[in-house]
């Protein structure tokens, strides 16, 4: 059991060091931009290469739906292999990216949590990660972060997987849709959950590549045992700060409702506006809240437990034990053979 609350030692340290949260806007904020800019600078390409004749053009101006759906399937006819090309290519490119910023990110953000909890709790104590260089830390982070990668792909693939098994349960003869979701639902959420466990493990590892020095399989095992030592701790925190990010959400989604409300009334460009504005205050609390979870787990792996307080035990003498009663030796009268008759006289 640890002396403080290592959720309330979380939000603690997210206030008081507000560069932390910084940085992770910073490097979380910078690939969103860059993997946004990439897939609409690709949309924008991509659709400059579609053919558009006259007719297609006089069918669109028509405003008749069916003519309309008839230009659109011609236009975009034969384009399918070079969209996928294209996509593929640029996850790849952006799942690259994104391993290295996120490492690059993670080493700042971790070592300055590090540095303010054993500075907090005069922590001079040598380290493993003193004896590790910054290249061991960055590669055992990119490591980790491949792994996340790849369980992140399998789970796309377990989308798809569950959409085609799910298909099987209705066929022409014997139609069943509501089967068809069910099954789908069924099993996108146990491959969610799957990934959703292993992506957070793997995010708990990189604590102990830069606290402890442990390469990639080294802190795999650490965040285990860490998860079989501390589960109440751990569960306690990312329940609270579960809670705490749901409620932005639902505050910001409620927030969002009220520039929709008066999209009649108010210009395009101020309800856009403020629903961009409300959409990065949400990314920025759920950043501090993630941050702030992540303190939490160094809290937890840093502060020290309580020591437990062995029972005490008196060591009371008791008092000598005091006889009291007749004398052995004194003669009673069951012990008397004849006694005298004192009555006859």
């Amino acid at each position: 059991m640890k002396q403080r609350s290592p959720t309330l030692e979380g939000f603690r340290a997210v206030f008081r060091q507000p560069s932390c949260v910084l940085a992770e806007i910073a490097w979380r904020w910078s690939i969103g931009f860059a993997a946004a800019s990439l897939f609409l600078f690709a949309t924008v390409e991509y659709l400059r290469t579609l053919p558009v004749s006259a007719t297609d053009l006089f069918f669109l101006s028509t405003r008749q739906p069916a003519l309309i759906v008839k230009a659109i399937q011609h236009i975009f006819h034969g384009s399918a292999p070079r969209l996928l090309w294209t996509t593929l290519l640029l996850a790849a490119a952006l799942a690259l990216a994104w391993v290295v910023v996120a490492a690059v990110g993670r080493v700042a953000t971790v070592n300055s949590l590090l540095h303010y909890f054993r500075e907090d709790q005069k922590l001079l104590r040598n380290t493993a990660t003193s004896a590790r260089s910054h290249d061991f830390q960055m590669r055992s982070l990119l490591g980790l972060n491949c792994f996340r990668v790849a369980t992140t792909f399998a789970a796309l693939v377990g989308f798809v997987g569950a959409a085609i098994l799910a298909s099987s349960a209705s066929t022409k003869t014997d139609p069943s849709p509501g089967s068809v979701m069910l099954i789908f639902f069924m099993l996108a959420m146990f491959v969610w959950l799957v990934w959703a466990l292993l992506n957070w493990l793997l995010s708990l590892a990189s604590i102990f590549v830069i606290s402890e020095g442990s390469d990639t399989f080294g802190a795999l095992s650490g965040a285990v045992g860490l998860c079989r030592r501390e589960i109440g701790p751990l569960f306690a925190a990312g329940t609270w700060f579960g809670i705490a990010h749901l409620t932005a959400f639902i505050v910001a989604t409620s927030v969002l409702a009220f520039p929709l409300a008066f999209a009649g009334v108010l210009p395009a460009g101020v309800v856009l506006g403020g629903m961009l504005l409300t959409t990065l205050l949400y990314f920025a609390s759920a950043d501090f809240l993630y941050t702030g979870r992540l303190a939490a787990y160094i809290a937890i792996l840093e502060l020290p437990d309580i020591a437990p307080t062995a029972p005490v035990i008196l060591n009371v003498t008791p008092p000598p034990m005091v006889l009291t009663g007749f004398d052995r030796d004194e003669l009673i009268l069951s012990d008397v053979p004849n006694p005298p008759d004192t009555t006859s006289s």
